[in-house]
């Protein structure tokens, strides 16, 4: 069932003068159109529409916007469309990084001339119900997600080459450089850093050029060469 906050994305990226959305092109329905562009809202996996949009872009420019929450507030009902018994923040909180958390099953997509791809950092709203009526209380997953909600929109970045996604990491790097020295620039754990090196080297915004003892040796590509990555 399509949630209120994917409603709510399709209206935000569809033309607000000819509201073009679930239109249907070949074997396809997509989300949005724009000015010529095929708009795809993506909440779930990457993977999921990667052949889709592979197909898309033999003849299309498309956009992908993939929303990442940022804070989520839960909303509890006592049951299905009941009376609200309890609203708190989620502790879950995502930064634009957690977009190489999807982009490990894009990279075979992205980059590609006709494709943007928009990682939007919103808030939105969680509305729940308990998953048995008759139990009295809540336990750890027993619940339905009634409906997700926009509540609002903070950033976007729009990503279309190796060098965008260069910039989305915004930090200092020695011109060599290891997984551990991204976890560190970073502030996150190594493993988050080895996936968003694969990601980095699968798209060509970094190269690996070597090991030292069992660590990849990376280095940043002359984006500057006719703007493509050298």
């Amino acid at each position: 069932m399509e949630t209120s906050l994917h409603r709510e994305l399709k209206r935000l990226y569809a033309d607000p003068a000819n509201l073009r959305m679930e239109v249907r092109h070949g074997h396809y329905r997509i989300d949005a159109v724009r000015d010529g562009e095929l708009v795809e809202i993506q909440h779930g996996s990457l993977s999921a529409i990667r052949n889709k949009v592979a197909a898309l872009l033999s003849d299309h420019r498309v956009r992908v916007v993939k929303p990442i929450v940022a804070a989520k507030l839960l909303v509890k009902r006592c049951r299905k469309n009941g009376r609200v018994t309890e609203r708190r923040l989620s502790p879950k909180r995502q930064t634009l990084l957690a977009l190489f958390d999807e982009l490990v099953y894009f990279t075979k997509v992205f980059p590609h001339p006709r494709l943007t791809l928009e990682a939007v950092l919103v808030e939105t709203e969680e509305w729940r119900y308990p998953g048995h009526g008759r139990r009295r209380r809540w336990r750890a997953g027993d619940f339905v997600v009634e409906d997700q909600k926009l509540a609002a929109v903070l950033d976007s970045c729009r990503l279309q080459t190796p060098a965008d996604l260069r910039r989305l990491l915004d930090c200092e790097l020695p011109e060599t450089w290891q997984t551990v020295d991204l976890a560190a620039a970073l502030d996150v754990p190594r493993h988050v850093a080895q996936r968003i090196a694969y990601c980095l080297r699968e798209t060509g915004a970094a190269q690996a050029i070597g090991k030292s003892r069992n660590a990849v040796v990376y280095r940043w590509p002359d984006f500057t060469s006719a703007g493509k990555a050298a």
